[in-house]
């Protein structure tokens, strides 16, 4: 029986995802049709959209992510919705992301130092402090928000990378929320940042941020527009006047950016950055703890840490899904595509494909070979895919070894958003012992 329009049309809601991912009709999707034409009904104040291609298959998805010259990253950006304007197009096509090769490829190589073999193990030494520190403290209470905890791990280490001084961390945080989770009302109009704790540069940013997030004729603001982060731009040109040496944010003052380009690899960094351990661990954390021989396992078994992450990636994919536009006219999966047509890739989907993981809905914390796709693949395979790794496991091994008899204390509670896979509440507890 072919699945109703309607029914379809609930992989792109948002509210949809407040539930979970919803990985039994991605199933049936994928046994029907594999690539399959998805509506873009309004959401709340945002318009309609014209519809997109939803890709689901691994083999697909693969495909899709390594032929830019066919589906192209730069035509239309990477998100399901569109720019509000064709100005808000022309500033998302400056940023990494949302660029094509040779263009991708020389703002990538400009960065890439911060992510080299070397630069990695100077920073793990830091990482595996700021996790020993981060459990330590919070040991002693016997319970915490999970997701709190797990935050702080990332924004510790870019703000290191970048170069941004401590007492300006929280702000990294709140851009974080409003960008990611503007679907979400809770994090929509984040402001958590304290300007009495702040340094001047980011007092003075904190003042440029819009005092609306609404255009003169009602409809919300684009969250990623130039206009709604006004004051993450104000504040990275002012800490580039005087970056750490050695710092990202030294590597792209230096490196031949164009003013676009160096506000977007910002935006990049500071929120980007962060989504992968921010989302992956606290869901992969929580789905551990619903499988208690699994949980056990690691326990018994801490060299498994590795492959128990890369587990969690598989299962509790950060990015539920990007967007391409068609290059040309071309068929995918046995189905027509046209030229300009929006075809977005389900990493969610992908990762469950049971042509690709035995008992895919299974979690192994051992399994191997494990081929996800949540770091992506091709030109665009995450440059920050082995930091966010050695973050992973870090947290991951200090939190089962040192807060003995982990389980749940509550409920968790889901961000809502059809492209981010997070938790905003992860409550657990765990025996103080001695």
């Amino acid at each position: 029986m072919t699945l109703d329009q309607a029914r379809v049309n609930r992989i792109f809601l948002p509210g949809t995802y407040a539930d979970g991912v919803p990985y039994e009709l991605l199933r049936e999707l994928r046994a029907e049709a594999p690539v399959r034409w998805v509506e873009e009904p309004p959401v709340g104040n945002w318009p309609a959209g014209p519809g997109y291609w939803a890709v689901l298959r691994h083999a697909d998805v693969k495909y899709v992510l390594r032929t830019p010259d066919v589906f192209s990253s730069h035509l239309g950006a990477t998100q399901i919705r569109d720019p509000d304007t064709a100005a808000d197009l022309d500033f998302a096509r400056t940023m990494m992301l949302n660029q094509d090769p040779p263009d991708h490829s020389r703002l990538r190589r400009i960065v890439a130092g911060a992510f080299t073999p070397r630069a990695l193990g100077e920073l793990s030494a830091a990482i595996e402090d700021h996790a020993r520190t981060l459990v330590a403290d919070a040991r002693k209470d016997g319970a915490a928000d999970f997701v709190q905890l797990a935050a702080d791990l990332p924004v510790r280490t870019l703000a290191w990378i970048m170069g941004v001084p401590e007492q300006d961390r929280q702000l990294l945080v709140d851009w974080a929320n409003r960008v990611i989770g503007y679907q979400d009302a809770d994090y929509a109009h984040a402001r958590s940042a304290d300007p009495a704790h702040l340094t001047d540069i980011g007092r003075a940013a904190v003042a440029h941020r819009p005092t609306t997030m609404t255009t003169p004729d009602g409809r919300p603001v684009n969250p990623r527009s130039r206009a709604a982060l006004a004051d993450m731009f104000a504040y990275a040109h002012a800490l580039a006047e005087a970056p750490r040496p050695g710092s990202v944010l030294a590597r792209m003052r230096d490196g031949g950016l164009s003013t676009e380009e160096f506000e977007t690899t910002f935006f990049l960094f500071a929120v980007a950055g962060n989504e992968t351990v921010r989302n992956a661990l606290p869901g992969g954390l929580y789905t551990l703890l619903g499988h208690p021989e699994q949980y056990r396992l690691l326990c018994e078994r801490p060299e498994l840490t590795a492959s128990a992450v890369e587990e969690m990636l598989r299962y509790w994919p950060p990015v539920v899904d990007f967007r391409r536009t068609a290059a040309r006219d071309t068929e995918l999966g046995g189905t027509a595509i046209r030229r300009g047509d929006k075809v977005v890739v389900y990493h969610a989907s992908a990762n469950r494909d049971e042509t690709v993981f035995a008992d895919p809905d299974a979690f192994d914390i051992a399994r191997t070979p494990n081929d996800h796709v949540s770091f992506g693949y091709g030109p665009h395979f995450c440059l920050g895919a082995q930091l966010a790794r050695v973050q992973m496991r870090a947290l991951l091994r200090r939190v089962v070894t040192e807060l003995p008899e982990l389980r749940l204390d509550g409920a968790p509670v889901r961000l809502v958003s059809n492209f981010q896979n997070g938790l905003k509440h992860l409550p657990i507890r765990w025996s103080r012992g001695v």
